[in-house]
């Protein structure tokens, strides 16, 4: 674990600047308003270690699949939203020297993450080698107000030296993706402008053909006005800038303030892409940097209202679930049900910001829960409108009849993930969608869901599950081969547990909407069965016969459920045997080696205990949670999140704390040493659900919203908003008791610890210890 952040509730503040950890400070300092964001690379150059990103949603290219030995059924491409061109530029030249902070001596550096406000700032001094001293003061936001500005003020003096100034704000589109399969140049310019007023660059992605249009305006400030300058224009392929010469003198400041308008063509029209950039940027620079600034506090301010934990006592875990809360809303907003959540969000390359199962097994609760109805609804959206891609994904695969395999990686539906444990064996993405379904409804009561869309999602999974179990002979039961369940250090097994129970599952939760559909909904019933051309009677008939015969291994000496068959063939051993030096292991060991080992890289089986709780007794579950936790390596970020919510299950509550912190604080103190690569977006939704599901015991039972907190030993108390059935509470929790402040129009009936209560509108109730 690495402390290299000062700890603060609402702030991330690097002092001192160490290269050595800057790919992963520019991750940490990200900045993003769900439709685009910017890596926290520096604005002047940098020609030490970084990783230039930026980066705007939905704007993709279809990479080249590289693979050593091409199967059948490998989709052609890895999708990868694609590194954009360069908006925050603005070089520096004291006396005709590149400020450079590789290159200097630096005296004073300190880079701040104001998350209550969305604001990212800088300031440094340092001495160049040409002698000069240098202060420097930035700050930079994305506009969360405005999805389509950024604004940068950057201030600089001389303090001890008249010198030679020349300041040059640009944009650059010569950038690239670190991560090319094939060191391909994924933009092409379509359209240039550096007018004595503003900078326009328009680039085009190759094949898919996206158009984005950059405009930059800016002016520099001395001494509160404005200087007025002749600057140098610089015009050459995708790049374009004003080069301004100043006589410094010792001590005065110069402040510029850059206002960048970014536009895409799936927001625009394309034939005036650029005209509109530049007419947004010129906008920008009349309305003033503080007033865009104060419109974006506001916007933040009005999430932090509905969505803020306040954690009392421990700075660390408040620290770490803002900081969570702060990237999940920079990365979607859910105002465009066109997009998603890519893993590492705006923050870097890794996963090419595509979607994953992530969304749905544990980012789709968090926007649930404290977003408008109509967030978590455009999530579910997103899937079925790519529900003829799923079938399509599976027809590569050789299922029919339009039984549908959802992509385990995707940005427009089709798979495009190229390892073929992942894209052929880690089927279970398919529950995941599913449980989506299932969440939304229980927790919305929104029912017309179902009828008009969900159902036909279901179909089409359990049409999958149908094909994809088979009937053993041997066992004289359906069995599910050759899988890759949640825990990925496992390849090809047979009868994952999980997969397994996700699969009767779905089958059967399928069977159960039908018939609900059916009663309430019978023309939409009718008008979707013709559309699916579904065979009532001899379709249920095989998931009813597939859900009561499906096979499940066990341990039945242990009283556990097997991971897989044969897990209990390896050699045996807890995780805390390993040697610290070799951790994590996918960083040390041969795939070889972890395939064979018995170490579990993420919740498996308690994956499915945690998604079906209320199935088993306490005992099941801490039969199993003793049994997989020590040889669980926690290797994925998703991972320490549910084993923290099942810890609580079972009264662990140290435990959990102990599994909270981990899942907290994984990218600001970099605990699997990969926050360079970015950060785990959609892992911190699950640590949003440790404290709301795990330590507040928050559950949906039979239609009502039930809570069973407890309490860390360090915390005084805690506190966090939720919203159930269209109503929105403040759930306060302390020592003494807890209180539930209902603050919407309507009426809300809550159990706490098995004691129920209504509580009025506009009104709170205290539940005493």
């Amino acid at each position: 674990m690495d402390r290299n952040y000062r700890i603060d509730e609402w702030k991330i503040t690097e002092e001192g600047f160490n290269e050595k950890i800057n790919r992963a400070s520019e991750s940490i300092f990200s900045l993003g308003n769900g439709h685009m964001g910017q890596r926290a690379n520096f604005e002047e150059k940098f020609s030490g270690d970084s990783l230039r990103g930026s980066y705007i949603a939905g704007i993709y290219y279809p990479d080249k699949t590289r693979v050593g030995w091409w199967k059948n059924g490998y989709p052609e491409y890895f999708a990868k939203v694609l590194n954009s061109p360069n908006w925050i530029g603005i070089d520096i030249k004291v006396d005709d020297e590149d400020l450079d902070l590789a290159k200097c001596e630096i005296f004073s550096f300190t880079r701040e993450l104001n998350m209550k406000e969305g604001l990212l700032s800088r300031s440094f001094t340092v001495k160049m080698q040409n002698g000069i001293k240098v202060k420097v003061d930035t700050r930079r936001f994305i506009s969360m107000a405005n999805h389509e500005l950024g604004a940068i003020e950057y201030s600089i003096s001389l303090p001890e030296h008249s010198a030679k100034l020349n300041i040059t704000p640009y944009i650059d589109g010569n950038i690239v993706n670190e991560d090319a399969n094939y060191d391909e140049i994924f933009w092409d310019e379509t359209g240039r402008k550096a007018g004595e007023d503003s900078l326009v660059l328009v680039t085009t992605t190759r094949k898919t053909n996206f158009s984005v249009a950059f405009a930059c305006d800016y002016e520099i400030i001395k001494q509160g006005k404005k200087l007025q300058t002749k600057p140098l224009i610089r015009n050459s392929e995708k790049y374009v800038a004003h080069s301004v010469d100043i006589d410094a003198k010792a001590g005065d400041e110069y402040t510029v303030y850059k206002y960048a308008a970014i536009l895409s063509s799936e927001n625009n029209n394309v034939n005036n892409l650029g005209h509109s950039a530049a007419a947004l940027a010129g906008e920008a620079l009349s309305e003033g940097y503080e007033s865009l600034l104060n419109k974006h506090r506001d916007s933040w301010q009005q999430k932090w209202n509905e969505s803020d934990i306040v954690i009392k006592g421990d700075p660390a875990a408040q620290q770490g679930i803002r900081f969570n809360i702060y990237h999940l809303y920079q990365t979607y907003t859910g105002d465009d049900k066109r997009l998603n959540i890519g893993p590492k969000g705006f923050t870097g390359e890794k996963y090419g910001g595509s979607t994953y199962w992530d969304t749905e097994a544990f980012a789709f609760p968090f926007y649930l829960m404290t977003s408008d109805l109509h967030v978590a609804r455009n999530l579910l959206l997103y899937r079925y409108r790519h529900l003829e891609k799923a079938i399509e994904n599976a027809a590569k695969l050789g299922f029919t009849g339009g039984a549908a395999l959802y992509p385990m990686v995707t940005m427009n539906g089709e798979e495009c993930h190229n390892e073929w444990e992942i894209t052929f064996e880690e089927i279970h993405r398919n529950g995941a969608i599913a449980y989506a379904i299932y969440n939304y409804i229980n927790h919305t009561g929104d029912r017309a869901y179902l009828a008009e869309y969900g159902l036909e999602v279901l179909i089409a999974l359990s049409r999958f599950w149908s094909q994809r179990a088979n009937f053993s002979e041997k066992k004289k039961q359906y069995v599910i081969l050759g899988v890759t369940g949640p825990n990925e250090y496992e390849n090809n097994v047979n009868n994952n547990w999980y997969t397994n129970k996700i699969a009767r599952w779905t089958l059967s939760y399928t069977l159960e909407c039908l018939e609900d559909v059916k009663r309430t909904a019978p023309g939409n019933y009718s008008r979707l069965a013709e559309k699916t051309g579904f065979n009532e009677k001899d379709e249920t008939a095989r998931w009813k016969e597939i859900a009561g015969r499906l096979f499940f291994p066990e341990d039945d000496e242990l009283g556990i459920f097997l991971q897989q068959e044969g897990y209990m063939d390896k050699e045996q051993q807890s995780a805390g045997e390993l040697d610290p030096a070799e951790r994590p292991i996918n960083q040390h060991w041969s795939w070889d080696r972890i395939l064979r080992s018995c170490f579990i890289k993420q919740a498996d089986v308690l994956q499915g205990l945690y998604f079906f709780e209320h199935e088993y007794d306490t005992e099941t579950i801490k039969r199993n949670f003793d049994f997989y936790e020590p040889r669980t390596v926690h290797e994925s970020s998703l991972s320490p999140s549910i084993y923290s919510i099942m810890a609580n299950r079972i009264g662990k509550t140290e435990k959990a704390y102990e599994l909270y912190l981990r899942t907290a604080r994984l990218d600001i103190d970099d605990i699997n040493k990969e926050v360079k690569e970015g950060l785990h977006i959609t892992s911190m939704a699950g640590t949003w659900l440790s404290i709301v599901e795990g330590f507040a015991g928050l559950r949906v039972r039979n239609q009502k919203l039930t809570l069973n907190p407890v309490i860390p030993s360090g915390w005084e108390s805690y506190s966090f908003m939720i919203r159930f059935r269209n109503r929105l509470l403040k759930v306060s929790v302390a020592a003494d008791g807890v209180t539930v402040e209902n603050r919407s129009d309507k009426d809300l009936g809550i159990v706490v610890r098995d004691t129920e209560k209504e509580i009025k509108r506009s009104g709170k109730e205290i539940f005493k210890n």
